[in-house]
């Protein structure tokens, strides 16, 4: 990402977390980033085409004409609490931009959001909705999610390392029937075995289901350390040539039947969420919880820092 765009997301983002705990100054929001008043306005214009100043008094408007839309607070009221310096600044501000007096306004209103190339916006009940720093489309998104999988799910394994067999074979007592085995040990093995009987329908081979009959955590970390990067690959490239949409006939269940390689991951990452909750759960009871419960929020917040460049040196 670009100097230019640093700044101005670092600006959104500060302005993101508290609107009024945001300097109305921008001198000071300047010396913050580090920068001159002059230079620090014609970054922030460059890239939201519009100065900062600009930018934080419309947020604030947004916010305030969501205020007025959906609660019952007075005009007064609300711009007494809008960030503004008075009620005449705020009713000055309010009719700039909506083109009426916030009376008038809230007894006809329109949209609450006021027109803007850079997409930000107030967003309820208190926080910013923030520009994409890089587009990212349906396809990136199911591949994204494919590598959250597999990097918990060798997380998983590492941390299963800590525990005994007896720990391993307690049996779980919140087991769907008709989905689940009984016990840690078969939820990270089953887990395992998802992605590599994908892989083996990918290249038209067989998979020994054998292999998951009371399977060592040895034995799971290095099957883990073939299969979860195969499956990786798989689905890029199969997403590259797009050939999500091609079938095959997955023999591996009692039944087979023609399904998509589409279709394969969709099972794979339904199913998966529910084991990994499930082997989270076991995991929490033997006291490893650093794990959480495996929210993708972070990992995506952590993945998308990393492919920007924000945090590296």
């Amino acid at each position: 990402m670009s100097a230019p765009h640093d700044h101005f997301i670092a600006f959104v983002e500060r302005l993101g977390v508290d609107l009024d705990a945001l300097p109305d100054r921008v001198e000071q929001v300047a010396a913050d980033a580090g920068l001159s008043r002059c230079h620090f306005e014609r970054v922030v214009k460059a890239v939201a085409g519009e100065s900062p100043a600009r930018l934080r008094v419309r947020v604030l408007l947004e916010r305030a004409a969501h205020r007025l839309l959906t609660g019952d607070e007075t005009v007064r009221d609300v711009a007494g609490t809008s960030g503004f310096s008075s009620y005449a600044a705020f009713k000055h501000a309010f009719r700039r931009e909506y083109g009426e007096n916030p009376s008038v306004w809230r007894a006809n209103p329109t949209g609450f959001r006021i027109d803007s190339s850079n997409d930000v916006h107030f967003h309820p009940p208190a926080g910013l909705r923030l520009p994409a720093r890089h587009r990212r489309d349906s396809v990136d998104l199911v591949q994204e999610m494919v590598a959250h999988h597999v990097w918990l799910t060798g997380e998983l394994v590492r941390r299963a390392a800590l525990l005994g067999d007896a720990e391993l074979d307690e049996p779980h007592d919140r087991t769907v029937d008709g989905i689940d085995g009984e016990t840690l040990r078969w939820s990270l093995s089953r887990l395992i075995g998802q992605m590599e009987m994908w892989n083996a329908a990918v290249h038209e081979t067989d998979y020994d289901f054998s292999v998951e009959e009371h399977e060592s955590v040895l034995s799971m970390q290095r099957r883990m350390a073939r299969v979860g990067p195969e499956f990786v690959d798989n689905v890029a490239l199969l997403s590259a040539q797009g050939r999500f949409d091609e079938t095959f006939v997955e023999a591996f269940s009692p039944t087979p039947q023609v399904l998509s390689f589409g279709a394969m991951v969709a099972h794979v990452l339904t199913f998966a969420a529910h084991h990994r909750l499930l082997a989270l759960s076991r995991l929490r009871e033997c006291g490893i919880t650093d794990l959480g419960f495996g929210d993708p929020k972070t990992w995506f917040a952590a993945a998308q820092s990393r492919s920007s460049g924000v945090g590296s040196s």
